[in-house]
């Protein structure tokens, strides 16, 4: 005989009920919360993933051969004994006037009403724009004030054995590698930390723009950083004729002969070499870097050429130093050494993100072409 349910007894068997139906509205409620974050975070992928462009192909398949070093423009003779006494005299009067500060290097924010951001263009729309007037076609040499030919390569890399200090000593792998085709250039910085195969940090610095009568002329720079089991971190910087956009979205005021990071190394190969006076110790080289976090003129002080051992023979190299001190939470600063018998391009690389953390390239074989 079926026992007879109680009020208390129908009273619980509702309350479960109700109870089992809540759980499936909050767990509905999560999944439905949690989808749609998912397809937001995997649509912010997409539109950080667009400004990348396909990267170049070449094939190396020789060592570069070295070339008999440019001659290096003699000192500035020294001014004739009144003249000496003339600039003793405005010197010490010059001592005795109050010192102003050195200005400040970064340029002001451009509000966005003055200069709306660009999008940054694909791939297929940056190779169908036009080239501006000042453009060369890329297989004709290039010269300079001083008249030197200058040939731009389809294709160069520059491979290196990596060591430095990120949390303790760090060991790896790096390579330069410049790529054309066309008007149309990209520069890539692979930096590789553990083994190439199954690396601990990858980080890659990129830039694509065009060749021009003056050098290169940046349009997109891209930092990429990449950790184990972390999702990639990238940081891009636009430049253009309305100015340039940082990587959090800030607009600044762009500079003559604005570079980044990596187009540098192949705009000093280009002005050392069409310009070897420029390579005079002594000397200061002005570069103007778009990076992540700002704007800014850097200066390379020319230190003059040293003797640098490689795993291929001992090399008379240039020392160029940037006058700015790495600093944690600043952008990062390259101390390079450039061979002029492989047209200057960079043989040893220290770059430095503060005092303790900090990667040292060494080139391990001859430059590829």
């Amino acid at each position: 005989m079926a026992e007879r349910l109680t009020p208390r007894a129908r009273l619980s068997g509702t309350w479960r009920v109700a109870a089992a139906v809540t759980l499936v509205a909050v767990v509905s409620l999560i999944h439905g919360c949690l989808v749609d974050r998912l397809a937001g975070h995997a649509n912010a992928l997409k539109a950080d993933a667009d400004p990348l462009p396909k990267r170049m192909q070449a094939v190396y398949v020789r060592s570069m051969e070295p070339l008999a070093p440019l001659p290096v423009a003699a000192a500035v003779p020294p001014p004739p004994p009144a003249a000496v006494r003339s600039a003793v005299s405005a010197g010490a009067q010059a001592a005795s006037a109050p010192v102003e500060p050195e200005p400040e290097t970064k340029l002001p924010v451009l509000p966005k009403e003055e200069a709306p951001a660009a999008p940054a263009p694909s791939h297929a729309e940056a190779s169908a724009s036009a080239v501006p007037a000042d453009t060369q076609t890329a297989q004709a040499p290039s010269t300079a004030a001083s008249g030197v030919p200058f040939e731009w390569p389809e294709g160069t890399r520059v491979s290196f054995a990596l060591t430095g200090n990120y949390k303790g000593p760090i060991h790896g792998s790096a390579q330069v590698e410049w790529l054309r085709v066309e008007q149309r250039y990209q520069v890539y910085l692979d930096v590789r930390v553990g083994p190439n195969l199954a690396p601990f940090m990858t980080r890659t610095l990129s830039s694509v723009g065009i060749v021009t009568s003056k050098g290169l002329q940046p349009q997109t720079y891209v930092q990429e950083t990449q950790l184990p089991f972390q999702q990639a971190t990238r940081a891009t910087v636009t430049m253009g004729l309305d100015g340039v956009q940082l990587a959090n979205g800030t607009r600044r005021y762009g500079l003559p002969g604005l570079h980044d990071t990596a187009s540098q190394f192949v705009q000093l190969s280009w002005l050392l070499s069409t310009q070897p006076e420029l390579a005079q110790p002594g000397g200061v080289i002005d570069m103007p870097l778009a990076m992540p976090r700002s704007v800014e003129s850097f200066a390379y002080d020319v230190l003059g050429l040293e003797p640098l051992s490689t795993p291929f023979g001992e090399l008379e190299v240039l020392h160029l130093k940037p006058r700015r001190v790495a600093r944690a939470g600043s952008d990062m600063t390259l101390e390079m050494w450039l061979s002029p018998q492989y047209r200057y391009l960079p043989m040893r690389v220290i770059i430095r993100q503060d005092a303790e953390t900090f990667v040292d390239l060494m080139i391990t074989k001859p430059p590829e072409v």
